[in-house]
């Protein structure tokens, strides 16, 4: 177990599946301070960055790691009731903080908003790149507009596409299609044989029959889709 001192602005992931561990990527590539909470020792088994191992909805446990002070909360935990919990729990503790969790169900959305949650994530295959990426700007914006961010990614469209041979983009890596570059829009997910892939890098090459999840403005993806999978 390493432990972390909390200081302003520091970053609270609760959960280590899969969803929490891809927050952790993307939080640690951003360079950002975090610390994960999980009950489940072997989830940090290969853990190279701040954790603690304890019940995400203990109270004791969020104060261990600093809850009072966390400029962000993010609950990635697999169970709604859990997430329910812990977005009162860490609500209670700390007024000022941003809750971003990730729902499992859509049915649970209202009830973790009506807990205190500032945004719910409900796409269990983007929601942990969604809530990393979201951090970081309202770190970037000293969290001073959050209710600006929130209708900014509610204004977001993410619709997923199948590739066949016949798309332009087969067999292209995304540096050379250009997504973000020419349509403002980002590929966040390859589906592929049953695989999830989140860790899109630019030389990542899109595959015949690859399902991909892209995230952008509806204006955004119209343009891409125009170009690339009509």
């Amino acid at each position: 177990m390493i432990l972390m001192k909390a200081e302003d602005g520091h970053i609270i992931v609760l959960g280590c599946g899969d969803v929490g561990k891809h927050a952790a990527q993307t939080l640690k590539y951003s360079g950002l301070e975090f610390i994960v909470i999980d009950s489940d020792p072997w989830a940090f088994e290969d853990a190279d960055y701040e954790h603690l191992v304890g019940n995400a909805t203990d109270e004791d446990a969020l104060k261990k790691a600093g809850i009072e002070t966390a400029s962000t909360v993010i609950i990635a935990l697999n169970n709604d009731t859990d997430v329910i919990f812990a977005t009162l729990i860490a609500r209670g503790l700390n007024p000022e903080s941003t809750i971003l969790a990730r729902a499992n169900s859509y049915k649970s959305i209202d009830k973790i908003y009506k807990a205190g949650a500032d945004y719910v994530a409900a796409l269990s295959i983007v929601a942990g790149q969604m809530l990393a990426r979201m951090t970081s700007r309202c770190i970037e914006m000293s969290c001073r507009k959050i209710d600006e961010d929130i209708m900014l990614y509610e204004g977001i469209e993410i619709e997923k596409h199948t590739i066949g041979s016949e798309h332009d983009i087969v067999d292209r890596p995304v540096a050379e299609i250009g997504l973000r570059e020419r349509f403002g829009c980002t590929l966040i997910g390859i589906e592929r044989q049953g695989n999830i892939i989140t860790d899109i890098l630019p030389s990542t090459v899109i595959l015949k029959d690859d399902i991909i999840a892209v995230i952008g403005t509806k204006q955004a993806i119209s343009l891409f889709k125009y170009k690339y999978v009509k």
